[in-house]
């Protein structure tokens, strides 16, 4: 742990997912051993009891490609750390690491068309309190893009409601953005704050302790399925916070702004991350095909008549 935080400085949900990994390995490994954890040596964990866990948690877990090659990651990282510290564990470490990533198809990304957004934060009963909150939740979402943990732990002394309202939002390996707030969604959350200490997290679940991103991602898919009643291509997807947080992407991309503006927007590192939307919007494509659209047959026939005609006319010029 000292590692992780102290030398890779490493997000706490990337910690929790390495502890995860060894939770699972170590007890595997030692049944497969016929022994006991705490007897368990570095040799014991070969390059091929590895290749076992992974097999195992992919299909006795029934766990995705992308939650094996991260377990992958974890195990990885910890043969480095020991190949660093104990050198005669370096050819060990080599096999290990050498264990390659399992190549998998990137999934179809979602996200919502204006009438489905709208729908969406419509679907909360705004007369009671928990309607009140979960619409602040989700148009926040929208308006900022924020992941559901980054949401989940903003606090009222990151908001700044004055005459240009914005957030300061945590995101992933500790790095730090500032979001612009529309008027109504700075409206929305003075009016959900009203009252309470500057330290408190601004969003909290019906026991008043800070909202998390799992209560997040289920009032989410609560109100999506409410939403699918009146716009029924909401059935047709899966929607969660993530999926806002593409809306949110692509709709700023539809608006014109600058590709690099929506990268700080969301916080990605890399350009080529944000590019994505581009790729995805089918509207863009469809505006884009319109204008290198090839004239039907009738309209080249006509066309090519019509120049022939004046050609003949320049002619006797």
């Amino acid at each position: 742990m000292e590692h992780l935080v102290g030398e890779r400085n490493l997000a706490r949900n990337t910690q929790t997912s390495y502890r995860d990994t060894l939770a699972l390995m170590l007890p595997f490994a030692a049944q497969r051993l016929r022994q006991s954890v705490d007897h368990l040596d570095i040799e014991h964990i070969s390059a091929d009891l590895v290749r076992d866990f992974l097999q195992y948690i992919e299909q006795e877990r029934d766990c995705s490609i992308v939650t094996r090659n991260q377990r992958l990651a974890a195990i990885h990282a910890l043969a480095r750390f020991i190949g660093e510290r104990s050198p005669e564990h370096v050819a060990w470490c080599a096999e290990i690491r050498s264990i390659p990533f399992k190549k998998s198809s990137k999934p179809t990304m979602i996200y919502l068309e204006k009438p489905e957004m709208d729908a969406l934060l419509n679907a909360p009963d705004r007369r009671t309190e928990q309607g009140k909150r979960d619409y602040a939740v989700m148009l926040f979402l929208y308006n900022t893009g924020a992941r559901a943990d980054e949401a989940a732990h903003v606090t009222i002394d990151d908001l700044d409601l004055g005459l240009s309202p914005s957030v300061k939002i945590n995101g992933k390996g500790g790095k730090t953005r500032h979001c612009p707030l529309w008027t109504l969604t700075a409206r929305i959350l003075a009016a959900l704050i009203a009252g309470r200490a500057s330290h408190e997290a601004v969003f909290l679940n019906r026991r008043h302790q800070p909202i998390t991103r799992f209560g997040i991602r289920t009032l989410v898919k609560r109100y999506a399925l409410k939403g699918s009643h009146r716009v029924p291509s909401l059935r047709t997807k899966q929607v969660s916070a993530h999926t806002i947080r593409h809306t949110t992407a692509v709709h700023l991309l539809r608006a014109g702004v600058d590709i690099n503006t929506i990268r700080a927007w969301l916080g990605h590192v890399s350009l080529h991350t944000t590019n994505i939307y581009a790729e995805v919007d089918l509207e863009m494509k469809a505006k884009a095909l319109a204008h290198c659209e090839i004239p039907s047959l009738e309209q080249t026939s006509r066309l090519w008549h019509n120049n022939r005609g004046l050609m003949a006319f320049l002619r006797t010029l």
